[in-house]
């Protein structure tokens, strides 16, 4: 009898699912308009290692309306996140540390949060996975000393980050 088939590896998977599966799972790693689409037309990729890098790569050369757009499928730091989408449950993940803050670092954020907006007209975003509320919140007030088009070159590389992130779930 022979052994029962394995389930495919997650990267030959990804190489070999339709255009429109594949950018619909993109998608929830990235919300840009063109970056989906941008990235499946890569495949096939040789490694894990080549996707992620393509996908930080494409997020990094995003134009900034693009950024912004994608910004919007953002929550902010220390929000509950709502919803059963997988962006949603990517961001839960992602800052399941603040759920552990101490109520005065929470309520620094929403204040930092605040001003943030006020200052950029945009959410604050930051790779939360692998940090600590206060070192988040170190990093806010920090950035809020920003010049806008730093900030913007800022923001542009969390975005990668936490796509890098995603995308590298995509394939686990």
């Amino acid at each position: 009898m022979a052994p029962p088939l394995a389930d495919p590896d997650p990267l030959d998977r990804f190489n070999a699912d339709p255009s429109h599966e594949v950018e619909e799972a993109l998608r929830a790693c990235n919300a840009a308009p063109s970056f989906a689409g941008t990235v499946a037309a890569g495949r096939p990729y040789p490694s894990a290692d080549a996707l992620v890098a393509r996908a930080e790569g494409v997020s990094r050369a995003l134009p900034w309306t693009e950024v912004r757009a994608a910004l919007a499928a953002h929550p902010r730091i220390g929000d509950r996140v709502e919803g059963t989408s997988a962006e949603a449950a990517a961001s839960r993940r992602e800052q399941s540390a603040m759920g552990t803050a101490a109520d005065s670092v929470r309520a620094a954020m929403l204040a930092g949060n605040r001003a943030y907006e006020d200052r950029f007209d945009q959410v604050f975003l930051i790779r939360a996975a692998g940090r600590s509320p206060e070192e988040m919140l170190a990093e806010l007030d920090r950035r809020l000393a920003n010049e806008p088009e730093q900030e913007r070159a800022e923001v542009t590389e969390q975005l990668a980050q936490i796509t890098g992130l995603r995308v590298r779930g995509l394939l686990t």
